[in-house]
């Protein structure tokens, strides 16, 4: 079932808010079976709305609208669409009702900018906004379905979750599909599919392989769709069970997550502390880590040590190994990871040094190299990195690097 999705709004145009909302309901659409076939952005102009909505609608099934519902002048989608629908704006007393309640407490903000929000189509379906103001409205014409929602996400992906998805799938007939992710690290995209080419090659031609590229990371998505479920289960399964062995230690996880969210959940399950010492990374091992919702549980702190001179009096690294070796070396990252974890009293440490660029490079040590170190109270284990000459880059990298030497390390 094709699947259009349309955001409104002069602030997507011109970079000021970043569409995330198309990107979550393509996630969530698509594992429920539905065909994302374009994704499009306008800007709150009448009569490009009426165009755009018309040849999309006149390809696809179903069109989702996010944007221009707002209480003030330049949100005019409720308007426009109904003038396209050849319907008129009627004053609806629940809607008003639910905008009231949401007001509850505080009627001194309510004005009649709100109350027109209680202005829908009349020739539309009204679903309620259990955490806003403006209305959801579903429209369906020859067969195909339009539905607008408000454009802020927290409102979308409650009404998406409980009643727009559930109303697409009673009302098309969504064919079973099912997919495997699989999140592999440290290998580029090319490199691993030269490395997964006969695998890949032997796979029924109703599975689709799709290599999906980040910074350090290659996510696999395996896709597949037939009438019986129960093999369809099992093809997928077992075209997992076999590329596992192919991928040895680039394999990060077998689901779509983060590097953080898989050591969020490992040192949880085996109730491991965690402690970081960063230089290169400036803190992004941390940040990444305090993502997490409940990290406390496992992760004590860090130390930023940038400068030498905190390696040294903090994390006890030797001055005469700094000296001899250079901050950026096996033996200064050691003691780092060494130091923070004694400092901190923690099960495991992660500790980074290198040069992240553009410039501090030497013949000897380019641009790029990094030194991770992992360390716990019995064993200390380390490697070094070349992830080339652009900054951002290379931060990414070495946090993704040293999240999965931390996986590794714990794993033994």
């Amino acid at each position: 079932m094709n699947v259009e999705i349309m955001t409104i709004g002069d602030e997507l145009l011109i970079g000021q808010v970043v569409d995330t909302n198309s990107a979550w309901m393509g996630a969530m659409l698509t594992k429920e079976g539905f065909h994302i076939q374009g994704i499009t952005s306008i800007g709150d102009e009448a009569i490009v709305i009426k165009e755009t909505l018309a040849r999309l609608m006149a390809k696809s099934n179903i069109v989702l609208i996010t944007g221009g519902l707002g209480p003030t002048n330049d949100d005019i989608t409720l308007k426009t669409l109904a003038e396209f629908f050849n319907t008129s704006l009627v004053f609806d007393a629940s809607v008003y009702a639910d905008i009231e309640r949401f007001f509850e407490g505080r009627k001194d903000m309510m004005n009649t900018l709100n109350r027109d929000q209680a202005l829908v189509p009349a020739d539309a379906t009204v679903i309620h906004n259990k955490v806003g103001t403006a209305p959801i409205t579903w429209f369906e014409k020859e067969g195909k379905v339009v539905v607008s929602m408000p454009g802020v996400p927290v409102e979308m992906k409650q009404v998406m979750s409980d009643e727009i998805l559930p109303r697409l799938k009673q009302r098309f007939n969504v064919p079973s599909i099912q997919h495997r992710h699989i999140l592999v690290h440290g290998i580029g995209e090319s490199s691993l599919a030269i490395q997964l080419e006969e695998w890949e090659s032997a796979l029924p031609s109703f599975v689709k392989l799709a290599y999906l590229p980040q910074v350090g990371l290659v996510r696999l998505r395996l896709t597949a769709s037939l009438p019986d479920e129960a093999l369809l289960t099992r093809t997928l399964d077992e075209a997992v069970e076999k590329v596992v062995p192919l991928l040895g230690n680039t394999l990060l996880a077998l689901e779509d997550t983060t590097p953080a969210e898989v050591i969020d959940r490992l040192l949880k399950q085996k109730k491991i502390s965690l402690s970081v010492a960063e230089s290169c990374t400036g803190g992004n091992i941390a940040h990444l880590i305090t993502s997490q919702p409940g990290c406390s549980e496992y992760f004590k702190g860090g130390v930023v040590a940038y400068d030498n001179d905190v390696k040294c009096k903090v994390l006890n690294v030797s001055s005469k190994d700094i000296n001899e070796y250079g901050a950026v070396s096996r033996q200064v990252v050691e003691r780092m990871a060494s130091g923070v974890r004694q400092l901190l009293q923690t099960d495991v440490a992660v500790a980074t040094s290198g040069i992240a660029g553009p410039t501090g490079g030497t013949p000897e040590k380019l641009v790029g190299t990094v030194w991770i170190a992992v360390a716990t109270a019995n064993q200390v284990m380390s490697r070094v990195f070349q992830f080339g000459n652009i900054r951002d880059r290379n931060i990414t990298r070495a946090s993704i690097e040293a999240l999965a030497m931390v996986k590794e390390m714990v794993e033994q």
